[in-house]
């Protein structure tokens, strides 16, 4: 181990990287802006072309950091290559081109409420799926959970189900969310590997998907021309939403579950809504209505269920 005054000369970004709590405060910042910064441009960008400039911004960004890593990587790369493009897909390019198309036609408040609920998706998807044991409270959780993320789609009306009478931009978030669900569900199959040469690998899957579907649903690649006359506003989106959320969250996690383990790191992904919340408000000038404090504590209550019957079940 270094000697404290060690400390003292090393960089910034050494220090930052050695204070697990910081960081798993600045991951769930970082990707709760990406809400806002999307719902920012939302009538200036068409998604797809959001989606390919951030995917492909983000795999060049990282080539650097991760090539040494990559090249003691390279038999496990080259064996699981498609497996890994595939999460990348999937985990980055689907989930975050459905969300930037929710964006389009609801509020970015709207948006990080009903991601709040991811944990308790996840949670009922691996249930559901690998038969990963429940207790019957943690269910109850993920069915609180579920009914917040309705209740947030539906604008407090919860009878319009019946006539699906649903926002599309929140049936988008939620598709969104399922994406996020199903990419994590396989993370468990995950090739073991440096994490910098699978989010390189995955991020480079996510370009490829992003220039397809800008190509095939996004009115052709000709559409990236029109960022020559893109405002400034437009560029700095682009640019935070390929390094901050893609990349810097990215790293932060890891480190932050590698510094005090994955159980005390994961309530940090509850803090994303809270970021996304407070980021639509105080910089899109979005409002709270009373139904959304009505989900959020409905949501709240079913994560805080389940973590209650999990905590219990360890002990």
């Amino acid at each position: 181990m270094t000697k404290p005054q060690g400390n003292q000369n090393r960089g910034i970004s050494a220090r930052v990287l050695d204070q697990p709590y910081l960081l798993l405060v600045l991951a769930p910042l970082f990707w709760g802006g990406n809400v806002v910064a999307a719902k920012l441009v939302a009538a200036e960008i068409d998604p797809f072309l959001l989606l390919a400039s951030r995917c492909v911004l983000a795999t060049l960004v990282i080539l650097p950091f991760a090539w040494r890593h990559l090249r003691t990587d390279w038999p496990e790369v080259r064996r699981h290559w498609p497996v890994l493009m595939f999460y990348g897909a999937v985990g980055y390019a689907l989930f975050n081109v459905l969300l930037y198309m929710g964006l389009g036609t609801t509020s970015g408040v709207n948006a990080a409420i009903v991601q709040a609920a991811l944990p308790m998706m996840i949670l009922g998807a691996n249930f559901i799926v690998f038969r990963v044991r429940a207790r019957l409270i943690q269910i109850l959780g993920v069915l609180l959970a579920i009914f917040g993320v309705l209740l947030t789609a539906t604008h407090g009306n919860v009878q319009r189900l019946l006539t699906l009478d649903v926002n599309i931009g929140d049936g988008f978030v939620i598709l969104a969310c399922l994406a996020y669900t199903g990419y994590t569900l396989g993370l468990r199959f995950r090739p073991k590997m440096h994490i910098m040469s699978f989010m390189a690998v995955s991020f480079a899957g996510a370009a490829v998907t992003g220039v397809i579907m800008l190509a095939v649903f996004g009115g052709g690649l000709g559409q990236v021309s029109t960022l020559a006359q893109a405002s400034p506003t437009v560029w700095a989106v682009i640019a935070y939403v390929a390094i901050f959320p893609s990349m810097f969250s990215q790293v932060s996690y890891a480190r932050g579950v590698e510094l005090v383990g994955a159980n005390r790191a994961a309530p940090s992904h509850n803090l994303i809504p809270v970021f996304g919340t407070l980021g639509s408000v105080i910089i899109l000038g979005e409002y709270l209505e009373a139904y959304h404090f009505l989900a959020a504590a409905i949501i709240v209550s079913g994560i805080v269920l389940a973590e209650w019957a999990a905590r219990r079940q360890l002990a």
